[in-house]
């Protein structure tokens, strides 16, 4: 059994004249981020190994995520990987995931999450909004094996205000 947590970066600032990986969140996007993670926390998941793209406002939502859910940062791992919109380089990733691991937690973007959540889960998302959280399982052995799975819960900061 695989199970992947897909957590879309949260609302970030457009405020600034730096980069798009440089964008910071929004204190919005820390308060969601916050909510987010502590509903997710009271459900008690093992979360073997936390990987994000290298964008500034991804790795401050997964940083908020680690905290809150007391995973150790040694297990945190940043990857180019992840930098994507379109979904397919998040396919390749979830491939060539170390079988050792069966709970793995992502942060990313859309509109590759989206994309992904609804290719791999069973339930429709329109769109997977900032700070939202898709938590999929897999009835396999092998990430490489990974194609369909059960949606087995989402978390919008909407659904929580």
């Amino acid at each position: 059994m695989k199970t992947l947590i897909m957590v879309r970066h949260g609302k970030s600032s457009w405020d600034y004249s730096v980069s798009d990986r440089d964008r910071p969140l929004q204190e919005r996007g820390i308060n969601d981020a916050l909510l987010v993670s502590d509903k997710f926390k009271s459900k008690g998941n093992r979360i073997d190994a936390v990987f994000s793209s290298t964008a500034n406002r991804a790795l401050h939502t997964c940083m908020i995520f680690v905290r809150q859910l007391q995973v150790p940062l040694t297990s945190v791992h940043l990857t180019n990987n992840l930098y994507d919109f379109s979904g397919e380089s998040v396919f390749d990733f979830i491939a060539t995931l170390d079988d050792s691991l069966d709970t793995v937690m992502i942060f990313g973007h859309n509109h590759a999450f989206t994309h992904v959540a609804n290719s791999l889960g069973n339930t429709y998302i329109d769109n997977v909004s900032t700070s939202g959280l898709v938590h999929l399982v897999f009835d396999v052995d092998s990430w490489s094996l990974v194609e369909k799975g059960t949606t087995k819960q989402t978390i919008f900061p909407k659904d929580l205000r």
